[in-house]
Order: C-alpha cells, then sequence, then structure tokens
C-alpha cells in the first residue's frame, strides 16, 4: 500500500510540475537591428517542446529577400526557461549562436550569444520576442 501511494504521489508530482511548465511552443518574433545601422531585420523562432526537449528553427530573409531557416540543436525546456543552439555555415566555416531565455506569457526574453569577428571575445545580445499570433 506505501509503495503504491509512493508512486501514485510521485506521478501526480510530475504531472503538476509539467503542467507549471512555461508553453514555449509556437512561433515567437522579434527585430534584429540591421548591419552598420540598416533597416532591422525580422527574426523567427519557431519552437516546438516535446517532454522538455526543444526542437524548431531560426528563420530570417536572407540578401536575396527568401528566408533562410537554420533548425536548432541541442533544445531543452526547464521550466520557463528555454535553451538552443543555431549552427550556420559562413564561407566554409560553421558558427554556433547560443540562445537562452526565459518565457513570461506572450513575451520570450532571449540572451543571444554569438561567437567574435576573427576569433574575439563572442557577443552577447538580448532581444525581446512576441509570441506571434499567425
Amino acid at each position: 500500500m506505501t509503495k503504491k501511494l509512493l508512486f501514485v504521489t510521485t506521478i501526480l508530482l510530475v504531472v503538476a510540475f509539467a503542467a507549471f511548465a512555461a508553453d514555449v511552443s509556437g512561433k515567437w518574433v522579434y527585430d534584429q537591428p540591421g548591419r552598420g545601422g540598416g533597416d532591422p531585420v525580422k527574426v523567427t523562432v519557431t519552437l516546438k517542446n516535446s517532454g522538455g526537449s526543444l526542437t524548431g528553427d531560426v528563420s530570417r530573409p536572407g540578401r536575396d529577400g527568401n528566408a533562410m531557416s537554420t533548425p536548432i540543436s541541442e533544445g531543452k525546456v526547464d521550466g520557463n526557461d528555454v535553451s538552443f543552439k543555431v549552427t550556420t555555415q559562413m564561407g566554409g566555416n560553421s558558427m554556433t549562436t547560443d540562445y537562452k531565455g526565459t518565457v513570461s506569457g506572450d513575451e520570450l526574453k532571449l540572451k543571444v550569444t554569438r561567437p567574435g569577428r576573427n576569433g574575439g571575445d563572442p557577443v552577447t545580445t538580448e532581444f525581446s520576442a512576441k509570441r506571434a499570433t499567425t
């Protein structure tokens, strides 16, 4: 009897914890400043949470106007916190950008850390993404 009660209590706690986790699945949009003070670029982050594992992609307009989409990797959800990486190829080199954020309702506050230019120190930028309604 005691083992069954402990088992049921554990299951209920796991379910309750999952219910309090943030609903991060969906599309999130933020404006990234353009290079050299140019027009901002609209970035769309599409996420899907499946039991704490996060999948999806990050897309933005390319130079030719067509969207460039890059899949995320190492995606995790822990309560209201999310983290993932995006690796892009540029000129034969790969560059990994780290995303860490916190979800609060329809806002996703992100810290985006990119490698520095020419091997310099990494650069971290903060963005506030809003949940897309379409």
